[in-house]
């Protein structure tokens, strides 16, 4: 595999005669919605096919993939343009294999909301392992409340061999974390009994393989009583043959460009749980200062610290998806950011005539720009060398795999890179 980056005067002819790669598959496995005007710095990936098969009459995915000993899935995998229609077109070619030295088997977990596109989620599932589903809130008085029906996604997730996580969290609509309901469940046994009672039922009558629950707010002060409530949990939860994985988010001051985190013990977690995931919902918020999201520097140091303290193989290590795009100056508490794809960063780059520069040490993208308003901004995001270099540390560090937040907008380059270097282990 290469990472191309786009250099001035090449278009997607130039690369393609290059690689000797057609231009249209380059465009394909990419996700490229740019060819015409490609932006500076702009990352292609390259990866020869082993095999390519040329469809006849008659062909079926299923057909196919019995033909040459491989699974639908790994063809949809190296295929996921055919997720979109339910025919194969005689004539087109596609990729049986490619020239990869895939040696690793890993889990990946993918965080969506109910409401995700059904087109977005058939394209993604190939390449999950875990889908969580976000979409239920605990009260102080241990009940739970959704904002959907799940049903269908559940089932769907099934039938490509994704296993579905209920995920519970005391998040309320606005995205805010309630500090006083997880005072309320920590204190309270007759609350968190309660609580474990309903989210069992649920389990059941949904049809969930395990939960997923996120571990809020932990501090030096409450850890203590987390582990128990965890404790108690697991007990149950395992008792019912359920899978029971934690979310994490640690404790972290981004209003500055040093990030740091606090250096938590959260080792009487580990020994309850099938997995732990470190995320971070509070990076990924609007407000905050202008730098890298999750940079990779700060994910090293904080797999540096969580390996000494927890198996390696419990761990999944949590993958920001999306760009911000802010106005400066930067105001702490004030300025805030767009959301954007990072397909969008860089059709805003293209669009501009502004070259993508590249941070070393974070491992991310970013450039400045200036708006028809005469408005400065930065944006951040990821490319195909950010996401290269957070999907390799699964294999350094001997995680049990990758978790992405979230999965509402399919990253074409982010599952090729990911396809690329991992088996997807399935259900």
């Amino acid at each position: 595999m290469n990472i191309h980056v786009v250099q001035p005067g090449e278009t997607i002819n130039s690369i393609s005669e290059y690689y000797n790669i057609p231009a249209g598959r380059l465009i394909l496995e990419n996700g490229i919605t740019n060819p015409d005007n490609l932006a500076i710095g702009q990352t292609i990936v390259i990866v020869q096919p082993d095999i390519l098969y040329t469809v006849r009459a008659g062909d079926t995915l299923e057909s196919i993939a019995e033909q040459y000993g491989v699974s639908p899935m790994d063809l949809l995998r190296n295929n996921p343009y055919l997720s979109d229609r339910e025919i194969l077109y005689v004539g087109e070619t596609i990729v049986i294999t490619y020239q990869t030295n895939k040696t690793r088997t890993i889990a990946t977990s993918g965080y969506t909301f109910p409401y995700i596109d059904k087109s977005v989620l058939i394209k993604t599932l190939p390449f999950l392992s875990y889908l969580t589903i976000f979409n239920y809130r605990a009260t102080g008085e241990g009940e739970i409340i959704s904002s959907a029906d799940e049903t269908e996604l559940i089932e769907l997730a099934k039938t490509y061999g994704v296993a579905p996580m209920m995920f519970v969290s005391t998040i309320s609509v606005e995205g805010i974390v309630s500090r006083e309901v997880i005072n309320d469940i920590l204190n309270n046994p007759s609350v968190q009994d309660h609580l474990i009672d309903n989210t069992l039922q649920t389990l059941k009558a949904k049809g969930y393989y395990g939960i997923n629950i996120y571990v809020e707010n932990v501090t030096f002060d409450n850890i203590n009583s987390f582990v128990e409530y965890i404790k108690k949990a697991s007990a149950r939860f395992h008792s019912e043959g359920y899978r029971i994985v934690i979310t994490i988010t640690p404790a972290m001051n981004t209003e500055t460009p040093n990030v740091n985190f606090e250096r938590i013990d959260y080792s009487g977690l580990c020994e309850f749980v099938d997995g732990i995931i470190f995320a971070s919902y509070d990076w990924a918020r609007t407000y905050g200062y202008p730098i890298s999201i999750f940079p990779v520097n700060y994910l090293i140091e904080l797999l540096d610290y969580a390996v000494r303290i927890i198996p390696s193989e419990k761990i999944f290590l949590g993958i920001t998806t999306l760009g911000y795009d802010w106005t400066l100056p930067y105001i702490p508490g004030v300025t805030g950011a767009t959301v954007i794809t990072n397909q969008s960063a860089v059709h805003i780059a293209a669009d501009n005539g502004i070259p993508i520069q590249f941070n070393d040490e974070a491992q991310s993208p970013f450039y400045y720009y200036t708006d028809s308003d005469g408005i400065l901004h930065v944006v951040w995001f990821k490319d195909a060398r950010s996401f290269d270099a957070r999907a390799r540390l699964a294999a350094e560090y001997n995680l049990q795999g990758l978790s992405l937040w979230t999965i509402m907008k399919f990253d074409t380059q982010m599952w090729f890179i990911i396809n690329t270097q991992y088996y997807i282990e399935k259900h």
